[in-house]
């Protein structure tokens, strides 16, 4: 073969053993446990992408050895090595396949699921191969347009400067093909699947009779305005008569006032029509008053409202505006900011007015948000704002690792807390919790009392970009209580792991990963907005919402964020 036609299509399809084995050794590693379990499918995929990774990696490395036309070794020798390199790998790939089970059962133990099939490792090693075969393939593909390329470029640009150009374009022509065909055309698919979702009318989710209720004929705000999770989330609040039973006394009923994206043309306009429907019904004459943001969805988390609602009788009202109906993920993604835009919105509409009220009688302001939600309404709030008549406090569930507020506080605890748990100062500020045993702790509250609720298992909060080069905190001393004891930090492989994982979390059980519990919410709006109930009162509410039951005239399943 001449040197003209030794092309980087033609050297792509010779079986290259550095490859081979770069690609295994990712791939193992990929196998070892990470935050939340793995099924099969999953495993395997993350597993073949990675070795198509390694085994690109290599041929990298290798195309920038010839570049520099560094000494080449003897073809025998290079076969041999090649070979032995290719086995060695292979050894490696056989040997973590044999603990795979192993290793994804060390995380399931502490969940308290059941333990892996035992033809896990199988499975995953097929899904593999196929996934590592697909890729190979595209890259092969990239490789074979190189030629075309450098065949339209001037005949004086040298060959391995011509090559190098044919690939940069040729990857360009193929990220233009992938991002602006396939992402838009898959992203206007699922904004029309999740508009029209959105705009369902579930039949057993009825339109309310009651004048004070959001989306009554009073109201005005449509009830098909609301969206589906506005309109659940109006209709699942407990009633004054369901409260008051559990407490044998008299209870107020709960106000819950939502507003969705058809009910106006911007975020200001929508937080206009939460304002005036919030005056209208009486929510500033409530004792505790909730600026709570939603997930990407516009899904309002019951185990985090409900029971706050039962802490205090009903005396609460609650206020939110949907800012999107794509998945958190998504939405932090296509719409960034947009979800901090429409908090800030109602955050200042209801703030303003609240700040006009007698202090002595108008509510507590405290603000609410899980996931997106957390990270949005952390970025409603500006300090210097609101530091002459503060709120009262937050609590924000799962914060989203972006988080500002949240990160600032973990990078400055103290240095013998860990990044799990941080300690920040005494405690009189901001406290985090993993299940909130430990929210008595500290100094006696500030003006302003804030609590972050994050489990050590979820990664939405521990993925770090940082983790491609270097293991994160959390990963270092003492683990959190359901993080597996062997899980281990690789380059690359581990934040791809927990990338893969925040896709996971909210799979896990209640308790964990992503998935946050209504007793842990109760622990947290305990400390942050003192309820006169005792002790004994709050083992009996937190039996009341055990198992992730959510009290309510309809059932509160955990819906996609």
């Amino acid at each position: 073969m001449t040197k003209e036609a030794d092309t980087p299509a033609r050297r792509g399809l010779r079986v290259n053993g550095a490859g081979i084995f770069a690609g295994l050794v990712f791939f193992a590693a990929s196998l070892t446990p990470s935050l939340v379990p793995r099924d099969a499918v999953i495993q395997g995929v993350l597993g073949g992408a990675l070795f198509a990774f390694g085994y690109g990696l290599a041929g990298v490395f290798t195309a920038v050895w010839r570049w520099f036309e560094l000494p080449q070794p003897r073809p025998s020798l290079a076969a041999t090595v090649s070979t032995l390199l290719a086995l060695a790998g292979l050894g490696l790939a056989v040997a973590a396949l044999s603990q795979a089970a192993e290793w994804q059962n060390s995380i399931r133990v502490l969940m308290d699921l059941p333990e892996v099939e035992t033809t896990h490792p199988l499975q995953v090693g097929l899904i593999a191969l196929g996934t590592a075969l697909v890729l190979i393939v595209c890259g092969f593909i990239v490789l074979a347009l190189v030629p075309l390329v450098r065949a339209r470029l001037p005949a004086r640009i040298p060959q391995r400067l011509a090559n190098a150009i044919g690939i940069v374009i040729a990857v360009v022509v193929i990220w233009g093909i992938v991002e602006g065909v396939l992402v838009r055309y898959t992203m206007r698919v699922l904004d029309q699947s999740y508009a029209a979702l959105d705009s369902l009318i579930e039949p057993e989710v009825e339109a309310p009779q009651e004048a004070w209720r959001v989306g009554s004929s009073a109201s005005e705000i449509d009830w098909k305005d609301l969206g589906r999770d506005g309109r659940r989330f109006v209709a699942r609040a407990p009633s004054a008569a369901e409260i008051g039973d559990f407490w044998h006394a008299p209870a107020k009923e709960p106000l819950r006032v939502y507003v969705g994206l058809a009910a106006g043309e911007d975020p200001s306009e929508r937080a206009a029509l939460a304002l005036a429907e919030l005056k209208r019904i009486g929510g500033f004459e409530r004792d505790v008053l909730v600026v709570a943001v939603p997930t990407g969805t516009g899904f309002m988390e019951e185990a985090a409202i409900a029971p706050l609602e039962y802490l205090h009788k009903g005396d609460v009202a609650t206020v939110a505006l949907q800012y999107s109906y794509l998945q958190s993920p998504f939405s932090l993604i296509f719409e960034p900011g947009y979800g901090a835009e429409t908090a800030r919105a109602l955050l200042r509409q209801v703030y303003d007015h609240w700040t006009e009220l007698d202090s002595a009688e108008r509510p507590r302001l405290y603000l609410q948000g899980v996931s997106l939600g957390a990270l949005s309404s952390e970025n409603s709030v500006r300090l210097y704002e609101v530091l002459g008549d503060p709120i009262n406090g937050a609590v924000w569930s799962g914060p989203p690792f972006p988080s500002p507020t949240h990160k600032a506080a973990t990078d400055e605890r103290e240095p013998d807390s860990s990044a799990w748990l941080p300690r920040l100062d005494d405690g009189s500020f901001i406290r985090f919790t993993n299940d909130g045993s430990n929210l008595q702790d500290g100094a006696p509250w500030g003006p302003m009392r804030i609590v972050y609720m994050q489990h050590p298992s979820d990664p939405i909060v521990f993925f770090d970009v940082a983790m491609l080069w270097r293991a994160p905190d959390w990963l270092t001393g003492e683990r959190g209580p359901d993080v597996s004891s062997q899980m281990r930090w690789y380059p690359v492989v581990t934040a791809l792991q927990v990338a893969a994982d925040m896709a996971l979390s909210n799979n896990a059980p209640v308790g964990h990963g992503h998935q946050y519990a209504a007793q842990t919410y109760i622990d947290a709006w305990m400390v942050v907005t003192d309820p006169p109930v005792t002790a004994d009162e709050v083992e009996r509410l937190k039996a009341l919402f055990a198992n992730g039951k959510t009290p309510g005239p309809l059932p509160a399943a955990k819906e996609a964020q």
